[in-house]
């Protein structure tokens, strides 16, 4: 039986002062959710920050994004290795703003999950499609493309490990939303499509859905059978609306 994940993406949002109480506040509200796990992904130079509040208080923490590489002259990079070193457990890789705005290919995404993998860590592959994607008919294609390239690098063992976040891209940070049902089929698509290789992995991939999810709407979303969470934006920066989506979950 998979577990609900909830996990909160600030994306380059926060400072000290604001994500103590961000963080602080979060800590009371989350005590009595005991059958989801909750997880916050912040920028680098807060990580150390997030380490020392949260610290077993039964919220983990993560990284937006890594380098591929390990170490050497990559100036501005920032390792897994040295993520791991703040008591990271999660790292995202492949958000579409990463891919639309910072160029990176399914390629790239591909090493930069081994590379998550291969610390230790738990990588959060995000795919999903734009809007003229999804009309022209070819978002299976597209999300089997970025799933495909994972893979080949990684093996089916390599889903198995991680976690999957579906995210339209029409509906991040835009107010819109797929219906549960479109979500929904989405997803089963995705875990059928790791399941024709691996049937074990399939079954226990947690798909997380990143399309603006809300505390009125995510109840809906995470009843769906193969949604297994969310991976939050905005809603994320609100102590009680993040509480309450993981609540929902």
């Amino acid at each position: 039986m998979r577990s609900k994940l909830v996990v909160g993406n600030w994306k380059m949002n926060g400072n000290l002062a604001s994500n103590q109480t961000l963080l602080k506040s979060l800590i009371p509200l989350l005590a009595s959710v005991t059958h989801a796990r909750c997880a916050v992904c912040v920028p680098y130079p807060y990580l150390a920050q997030t380490e020392q509040i949260l610290r077993g208080q039964g919220v983990s923490w993560g990284a937006q994004d890594v380098c591929e590489y390990e170490h050497g002259a990559f100036t501005g990079g920032v390792s897994a290795g040295m993520v791991a070193d703040f008591g990271c457990r999660f790292v995202i890789v492949g958000h579409s703003e990463r891919r639309a705005l910072f160029g990176d290919t399914d390629a790239v995404v591909a090493k930069k999950f081994a590379a998550v993998l291969k610390a230790g860590l738990t990588p959060i592959l995000c795919v999903g499609e734009t809007l003229a994607e999804r009309e022209s008919g070819v978002m299976e294609q597209v999300i089997a493309r970025q799933m495909d390239a994972v893979i080949a690098l990684s093996g089916v063992a390599g889903l198995g490990q991680t976690v999957m976040a579906y995210e339209p891209v029409w509906a991040i940070g835009t107010g819109k939303t797929a219906t549960p049902d479109e979500a929904q089929a989405v997803h089963a698509f995705i875990r059928e499509r790791v399941a024709e290789l691996d049937v074990r992995a399939g079954d226990g991939l947690p798909i997380l859905y990143g399309g603006s999810v809300k505390a009125s709407n995510a109840a809906q979303l995470f009843a769906m059978a193969d949604i297994d969470g969310g991976l939050i934006g905005g809603a994320a920066l609100v102590a009680e609306e993040f509480a309450a989506i993981c609540k929902a979950a």
